[in-house]
């Protein structure tokens, strides 16, 4: 199978004008500033494989990575790529005992790090420490190399000393390519295992989804935007961590499509951002109001992409039909070119395709991933009815907030979840939780929730509660074990925090005191 994308970007960095800007971050006032051309981007995958060929590094090699997004990041997964290795993304702030049972999974002969990972992992201990935080030195854990700048403390530079040696041709073929790290115990890490077919199949899914035009900037930092837009001819910038700068940054850039996460769309549009050309968004739920409120604000297209860390991407539905979806559950779109989607007898949602990964690590390979979502196919379109872990109990009944969460998105709505709170003897009380936009009139949202509420039926809330919604990980989703350990403090009368709104559901309408919430 041909590992196109990768290949051709490889190829490409040099055929084009070596110049030509490649990956862009921004200024404090949205400006586009150049962090790498096409020629500095080749110059370093040339020499990070050429370090890493130095060290022994080859085919069926491991090489660990706790680099940040970026040019750098870029270049080792072409240099690891070249020399058909494999790249296992680590989380430096993971906690000292879940990285040491990851690194005792994947075995990495070497770790690649830049000064920041190190800092968190190591020299900066005593400021972890007094941040109440156990973190692990990186060099007690195995050999490291920098990567970028050095500062003091950190592990000699990758390339110390090797810069004339010259890395073999490109590695042929398939094999490992990646391992990410997604769930599991300190005992038993899960970590998903993609080869280089379906690393390439999934980044060529991405290229025929946006087909980005060479020369016209495309904004996001996830690897699946940089490689397949780079090898596109066009040039990606970087998301401003500040959601002021990152406003700034989209009317400055004027991208053709933009690849953001929900929370940050969400922030972006509270600094009364604007979009341009098409805009993605995935890695969380994105509602019909969230997809509506970015076309307002500019985008042609605003899209929410089903993906999986064991298949991306998955599916993908435009705002205009995700907001004519009248039935129930979350419409995620029509499964993508070459990915087959059914449901098992459990109803949960099961995927294949070129894109899927291979195997868990330590697993034999499978060609099904199970989401964990349980899901039904309308129409050939994947309509999502929550996730198979997240169930409720209530007086013997079974409820899928996945089902009814999509009816809380009214206008006015940031993010809404219905969560279980123990009521004793195993049974639990249906809390709906419900973030409003910045700005939002309460009365008038209660108003607007009346009648979703009231079409629930046997799951309607025993209580509706306004409130901000924890998030949690590098996505940035909402964290619904958090959000029901928040929801029973309001409930309890133990408030924390903010305002909230508290209040039994009655004949479709919320009707309560007030109650204090937390960002739990």
């Amino acid at each position: 199978m041909s590992h196109a994308v990768l290949d051709a970007l490889a190829r490409d960095l040099r055929r084009r004008d070596t110049h030509q800007p490649a990956v862009l971050g921004a200024d404090r006032a949205g400006a586009a500033r150049v962090l790498a051309t096409r020629g500095d981007l080749a110059d370093l995958a040339d020499r990070y494989a050429a370090a890493l060929h130095a060290r022994g590094i080859g085919p069926g090699g491991t090489v660990g990575v706790a680099v940040r997004p970026g040019p750098r990041a870029l270049a080792v997964m072409l240099a690891v790529h070249r020399l058909g290795a494999r790249a296992a993304v680590l989380d430096p702030g993971a906690g000292p005992d879940v990285l040491r049972a990851r690194l005792a999974v994947a075995r990495p002969e070497v770790v690649l790090a830049d000064a920041t990972a190190q800092a968190v992992a190591g020299w900066a201990r005593p400021l972890a420490r007094r941040a109440r935080l156990a973190l692990p030195d990186l060099a007690e854990l195995g050999p490291v190399a920098t990567i970028g700048p050095r500062l003091p403390g950190c592990a000699p530079a990758l390339d110390a000393g090797v810069r004339s040696v010259i890395p073999p041709r490109p590695m042929d073929g398939d094999g490992d390519a990646v391992i990410v790290f997604t769930s599991g115990t300190t005992s038993r890490p899960r970590a998903v295992v993609h080869t280089r077919a379906s690393l390439a199949a999934g980044m060529a899914a991405v290229a025929g989804l946006v087909a980005p035009e060479a020369g016209r900037p495309v904004l996001g930092g996830t690897f699946f935007v940089l490689a397949p837009s780079l090898a596109s001819g066009a040039p990606v910038a970087l998301p401003a961590r500040s959601p002021r700068v990152l406003a700034r940054q989209l009317v400055r850039l004027a991208p053709q499509a933009t690849y953001l996460t929900p929370p940050q769309l969400r922030a972006v549009l509270a600094q009364g951002g604007r979009f341009s050309g098409r805009v993605w968004t995935g890695s969380a739920p994105a509602s019909a109001g969230l997809l509506g409120r970015v076309k307002e604000r500019g985008a042609v297209q605003a899209w929410g992409v089903y993906a999986l860390t064991e298949l991306f991407p998955a599916a993908a539905v435009e705002h205009a039909d995700k907001a004519a979806f009248t039935g129930e559950g979350d419409l995620v779109g029509a499964p993508l070119p070459g990915v087959v989607a059914r449901t098992d007898s459990s109803g949960e949602l099961l995927l294949s395709g070129p894109a899927a990964r291979d195997r868990y690590l330590g697993e034999e390979p499978d060609p099904w991933v199970a989401t964990g979502d349980r899901a039904r196919l309308c129409d050939g379109r994947i309509v999502l009815a929550g996730r198979a872990k997240d169930m409720v109990l209530r007086q013997a009944e079974n409820i899928y907030p996945g089902l009814y969460e999509p009816a809380l998105h009214v206008p006015g709505v940031e993010v809404a979840l219905l969560v279980g709170v123990p009521a004793g003897d195993g049974d639990e009380r249906v809390v709906a939780v419900v973030e409003p936009v910045r700005g939002t009139d309460r009365a008038a949202l209660r108003a607007a929730l009346a009648r979703p509420l009231e079409r629930m039926g046997a799951a309607r809330p025993d209580a509706v509660l306004l409130a901000e919604i924890p998030l949690s990980g590098r996505s940035r989703k909402p964290d619904r074990a958090a959000t029901a350990r928040l929801a029973a403090r309001i409930l309890a009368g133990h408030a924390e925090g903010g305002r909230a709104e508290r209040g039994r559901v009655k004949g479709g309408r919320v009707k309560g005191d007030r109650a204090k919430g937390s960002r739990a």
